[in-house]
């Protein structure tokens, strides 16, 4: 219940002022979202690398209802991309990018994002790195799987993310376990109704075990999006079962949750990426993450009303 009433609250306008009009809500956003500036993003990426980490960064954007809002959008990930190659990060840092912030919503919106997508790929192949294309509501998936069959055949290490609570997240990885595929396997952040996804906490979690068989069972890259210590003890298993070496799939967790964990598990030998989201639009992402976990909540609370 707790969830639904925070994704209610990510659509209205009314919570997001009081939100993001509260005294300490941008001393508690840092936890979550490296900053708003591409400078933030590559501070940011550039002590989690030295750490040891891996990354995916994230211009937060999305429901792009503007042609020029859209290629605005675009260009803001050329920018980042060209930093990056400045830099030298592109071995270490790719992009993740959400296709309703690059126009899909839009008439002829399909289209439009796979423009806007081949040139974020285009920029990401120049900086020596990779582009993943984020899961959105349900309504967009067979839309987005679309544009991804496209990219990937100019750029075929694109990769996918498919959530385990909708109900054919299975199929959805089997189609996509395939040699060189890098696929995402998170639990999904959207609300959607019973008939397309589970809503179960256990349904939702036993899904994501299924998947997580086929793809560490094919040939792809699994990408394990989870902070849950159970399925990534899970994970581990099934890597050794089918033998798979440190280098063969990845973990990856949020910036700002359990980052103790994600350095242990580095220590280790594991991959661990982190999800690193910037940019002004952070309400939408912030309330997502807040709905995930009670613990996000109850901490955001406590932030609101003290100056910690």
């Amino acid at each position: 219940m707790l969830r639904q009433v925070v994704l209610a609250a990510s659509r209205s306008g009314g919570v997001r002022k009081l939100v993001e009009t509260a005294p300490y809500t941008r001393s508690v956003v840092k936890r979550f979202v490296a900053g708003e500036s591409v400078t933030d993003a590559l501070a940011v990426t550039e002590q989690l690398i030295a750490d040891g980490l891996l990354i995916t960064l994230d211009h937060l954007g999305e429901d792009t209802v503007e042609t020029a809002q859209a290629d605005t959008i675009t260009s803001r990930y050329e920018e980042l991309l060209g930093r990056l190659a400045e830099n030298g990060s592109g071995a270490r840092a790719e992009v993740s990018v959400k296709l309703t912030a690059l126009g899909q919503l839009l008439d002829d919106g399909e289209k439009v994002a796979l423009e806007n997508a081949r040139r974020i790929c285009a920029a990401a192949r120049e900086a020596g790195t990779t582009v993943t294309l984020d899961m959105e509501d349900h309504t967009t998936v067979d839309s987005t799987l679309r544009v991804l069959r496209e990219l990937r055949e100019e750029y075929p290490s694109t990769g996918a993310v498919i959530q385990s609570y909708l109900r054919r997240a299975e199929e959805y990885c089997a189609a996509l376990a395939d040699e060189g595929s890098r696929v995402r396997l998170c639990k999904g952040a959207y609300s959607a109704p019973d008939s397309v996804a589970f809503t179960g906490r256990d349904e939702v979690d036993k899904s994501y075990v299924r998947c997580m068989k086929v793809l560490m069972g094919g040939r792809g890259h699994p990408m394990l999006a989870t902070h849950d210590p159970r399925l990534i003890e899970i994970g581990g298993s099934l890597a050794t079962l089918h033998g798979r070496e440190h280098d063969a799939f990845e973990y990856q967790m949020l910036y700002g949750i359990r980052p103790n964990e994600q350095r242990r598990l580095a220590a280790q030998g594991a991959q661990v990426r982190v999800y690193v989201p910037y940019g002004e639009q952070w309400y939408g992402y912030l309330m997502r993450r807040l709905a995930e976990r009670p613990a996000n909540m109850g901490f955001f609370l406590r932030s609101l009303a003290t100056k910690s």
